[in-house]
């Protein structure tokens, strides 16, 4: 299955030199989850909403200083291929391009919709994190912030003793803070909320008051009070028509769907899963492979083997490697920036790395990693792989094709 059918040929656009004021704008559109921008003609990269939202710049400044690099896609590119990418590139908007022009967008909500006739193979149990972060009622909305950005998430649930009562969005938090807290936090029964969860928010009406003073608030006063929970052994097909249906995307998992709260799937838990390979040989995965000189597939492999091989036993679930070429060069060798994405029975590890020539930049990725692991430095819990012949009866429908 190819993405000509679930491109979107509207995006939103803005030159390099636009005030990421006015960028910050165009996301009080809740549908928005990423911007493209361009340099006159050029394509140079996208926003994301994520990424506003966990950058400290001045409202005053330029958003060519926050373009974000990530793959653009040809319209006939593989559904599963453009997961993968997404995965690998951390990004939930690709732009497709033809004769390096952008003609539309592919959302990691577009190909949801279009796989989840497929997912009732898998349940959430193969794809949720058991890494559960949580906050109290009582937690600052300051300390709440810092939560999220710490571990790169976006939602964060709350819980008061052994029970689930609210949730709590990055893009909330944001929002009310910019704003000076100048909202009203009663709600209304009927209302949706935020993407975090939807629902009436907590609080006794509007606040005034500096950023510091916002910050002191504890998370009642913002977190919304619908959270919505799943049981492990619901079919993913079902998560997902869920948070299309609560225009939410995430869920907090308990062990029936009702009890105590032992972890939490997001529309990235699923499309993660697309990612999954059948076969053990393409454990690790790499992007841009053609930019390494000297270097193959099975060198990289051995590179993450040999990494991980160091620091006793360790199982490398999933590797994903993805290598992106910047225009700067030095004596004609391209600035090359390298991420490396490690997912083993020890937990997740990522890390950068940018040099000239892609080998360089990659081997300076390793290095980070390396550091990591020795530090045994996590960012996240392992997701268990799903059983093959329910990964058979997954991707039987494409991979025959």
């Amino acid at each position: 299955m190819d993405i000509s059918e679930i491109l979107s040929p509207k995006f939103t656009e803005f030159d390099i030199g636009t005030p990421l004021s006015k960028v910050a704008g165009a996301f009080e559109n809740q549908e928005l989850d990423a911007v493209v921008v361009t340099d006159g003609d050029e394509y140079r990269g996208i926003v994301s909403r994520r990424q506003l939202a966990s950058s400290s710049n001045q409202p005053s400044a330029k958003v060519g200083s926050q373009v974000q690099h990530v793959p653009t896609v040809d319209r006939t590119e593989d559904v599963r291929e453009v997961a993968r990418l997404m995965i690998g590139s951390d990004a939930r908007t690709l732009p497709v391009l033809r004769d390096g022009q952008v003609v539309g967008v592919v959302t990691g909500d577009a190909v949801l919709e279009a796989v989840r006739p497929f997912l009732d193979a898998a349940t959430v149990d193969d794809a949720y994190s058991s890494d559960l972060i949580s906050a109290t009622p009582d937690t600052t909305i300051g300390k709440a912030l810092n939560l999220l950005r710490e571990a790169g998430i976006a939602h964060l649930p709350v819980v008061d003793g052994d029970d689930l009562v609210g949730m709590l969005s990055l893009y909330d938090v944001i929002e009310f803070t910019m704003r000076g807290g100048n909202k009203s936090q009663g709600g209304s029964a009927g209302g949706r909320g935020g993407r975090g969860g939807g629902g009436r928010r907590g609080g006794g009406g509007a606040r005034e008051g500096d950023s510091d003073r916002l910050l002191d608030l504890p998370v009642r006063n913002l977190m919304s009070d619908a959270v919505v929970t799943v049981a492990r052994n619901a079919p993913l097909d079902e998560v997902v028509e869920t948070m299309f249906e609560r225009e939410i995307s995430s869920l907090v998992v308990t062990a029936d769907g009702t009890g105590d709260p032992v972890g939490i799937i997001t529309k990235t838990d699923v499309i993660e899963a697309l990612t999954w390979e059948r076969d053990d040989r393409n454990a690790v995965q790499v992007f841009g492979l053609e930019l390494l000189e000297g270097m193959d597939y099975d060198d990289v492999a051995a590179l993450i083997e040999d990494m991980t091989a160091k620091y006793g036993e360790m199982s490398v679930i999933k590797a994903s490697i993805e290598l992106q070429e910047h225009k700067e060069q030095t004596r004609g060798v391209p600035l090359v920036l390298a991420r490396i994405r490690l997912v083993t029975d020890r937990g997740y590890f990522t890390a950068d790395g940018e040099g000239y020539g892609a080998s360089h930049a990659l081997r300076l990725a390793a290095n980070a990693v390396e550091r990591q692991l020795l530090k045994g430095k996590t960012y996240g819990q392992s997701k268990k792989r799903p059983d093959p012949d329910e990964q058979a009866q997954l991707y039987g429908w494409w991979l025959g094709s």
